[in-house]
């Protein structure tokens, strides 16, 4: 028998990576390296941790999960009572250990290290602006036009830079910056990607979600307010506004997908709002069926919210392999729908006969939610009725979130009925944006909803939109 290498598919969303730093603690690379391992559902393909002991920074990044890449004795390298770390997951052909953060240099300001969890929209007009300047960039990170900005500004002093850097740039930013002596956390004024703060043991620590506070056991403080620059150094702690208030603009995906469900984002607990999402959708469409099965792990809180509010029985009629790597060796005989049955298998006796509810979180390209569908029948379901709790995503997003062109969208390409009759489903049903906009008690229209109304919130550069869609 002769066996071929599978690439299993992937047909999620991608939040492109999480931050955590820590200052003031005798343990900050070790606490740091436990906080992006709680935050390695934000990024899954590099990571990295830059620390510091006054003297000088001493950085470690690789390809690869945090706990392979961070052994206890690379750990051991990483003195200091202060860290920042990032987890990174990247588009094709740009899964590099150059484009691994944080990002760290030694300029005119100092030495810095700096960690970025978002996407600049203008970051390729700046880029052309500072090549023409004479500035030699090492990555195709967007996070080291930041870098040559600070570099080059003519402030008096770090804060001043930084600020000065910022305001030239469009976009997503939530920022981590560490100095031989310093820790800066900064977020864009809309708002667009998670920053909190909290305190452990006396110090202070940052970080993308809470359930990276709760691995450690630290003390949820505050959000780092949009526009905010917190300075936190052996003096205490400063706030720093640095640019003009602009409409808050939170990632509304967060809370569809990709906040682990244990955390709190934007002050909201994310568990919470996936079941009323779940309870709405039950509301807007529902179906006569026997089961409610969640496509997990990430359908799994809105389908208990769809079987709250419909009555219908919820059963895990799914279960997922948690332990699937990017590629498997296959039989050369080809066998139907092997990614997804690497990471699902249907359980017949649950299925088998019932009209089936089938939940899920977001549809992409549809292909895999095809082939989910096809497995639940071929278990035994005798109707299947897949419900998603989120709008139809229509557009792509320019904010820290990898998606693919708009023309790989199917929701951009079919109505409904065309992707109900693509799927091979009974009936689809997608939850409104009204709802969802409800079901986060967002009146003030505070998310930022683009992905699912092609409307963007800040100036997109159009070599920008074409680098993209070239991708």
């Amino acid at each position: 028998m002769t066996y071929k290498i599978h690439t299993v598919e992937d047909d999620h969303f991608h939040d492109l990576c999480g931050v955590f730093g820590v200052f003031g603690h005798p343990e900050a690379a070790k606490l740091t390296y436990l906080g992006l391992y709680a935050l390695q559902h934000r990024g899954q393909e590099s990571a990295g941790i830059a620390s510091s002991d006054v003297g000088d920074l001493h950085v470690h990044k690789s390809l690869g999960h945090v706990q392979e890449i961070f052994t206890p004795e690379v750990i051991s390298r990483l003195p200091g009572a202060a860290a920042i770390g990032h987890t990174r997951y990247s588009t094709a052909g740009e899964t590099t250990v150059c484009n691994a953060q944080p990002v760290v240099i030694d300029c005119n300001k100092g030495k810095l290290a700096l960690g970025h969890n978002g996407n600049l929209t203008n970051a390729l007009e700046l880029r052309r602006r500072l090549e023409h300047r004479g500035s030699i960039f090492q990555t195709t990170s967007d996070t080291e036009v930041i870098v040559h900005l600070v570099a080059r500004s003519t402030a008096r002093n770090l804060p001043g830079a930084v600020a000065e850097a910022l305001n030239q740039v469009e976009g997503a930013y939530s920022l981590l910056l560490l100095t031989r002596e310093e820790l800066y956390a900064i977020r864009d004024p809309r708002g667009f990607r998670p920053l909190i703060l909290g305190r452990i043991d006396g110090a202070w620590v940052a970080g993308s979600e809470t359930c990276a506070f709760d691995l450690i056991d630290a003390e949820y403080v505050r959000e780092v307010e949009p526009g905010e620059m917190v300075r936190i150094s052996r003096s205490g702690i400063e706030s720093i506004r640095f640019g003009p208030e602009k409409p808050h603009q939170y990632c509304i995906f967060e809370h569809v997908y990709f906040s682990r469900p244990d955390s709190v984002v934007f002050g909201r607990p994310v568990n919470q709002s996936r079941e009323q999402l779940g309870r709405l959708l039950a509301r807007e469409h529902p179906v006569e069926a026997d089961i409610v099965t969640p496509v997990p792990d990430s359908g799994v809180p809105a389908a208990v919210g769809y079987a709250d509010q419909s009555g219908i029985p919820f059963r895990m009629g799914l279960i997922r392999n948690h332990y699937v790597g990017r590629t498997f060796i296959e039989p050369e005989q080809a066998i139907r729908d092997f990614g997804v049955r690497l990471k699902l298998n249907p359980i017949r006796r649950l299925l088998e006969g019932q009209r089936v509810v089938l939940v899920d979180d977001s549809i992409v390209r549809g292909t895999t939610s095809r082939k989910i569908v096809r497995l639940v029948r071929e278990a035994g379901a005798t109707e299947v009725h897949v419900r998603i709790s989120c709008p139809p995503t229509i557009s792509p997003c320019y904010y820290g979130i990898d998606t693919p062109r708009r023309d790989e969208l199917i929701a951009a390409r079919h109505s409904t009925e065309g992707i109900r009759d693509f799927l091979g489903a009974d009936s689809l049903g997608y939850l409104s944006l009204p709802s969802l906009r409800a079901a986060l008690e967002d009146a003030e229209g505070k998310f930022c909803t683009s992905c699912y109304t092609g409307s963007y919130p800040t100036e997109l550069v159009q070599l920008e939109v074409e680098a993209h869609r070239e991708s």
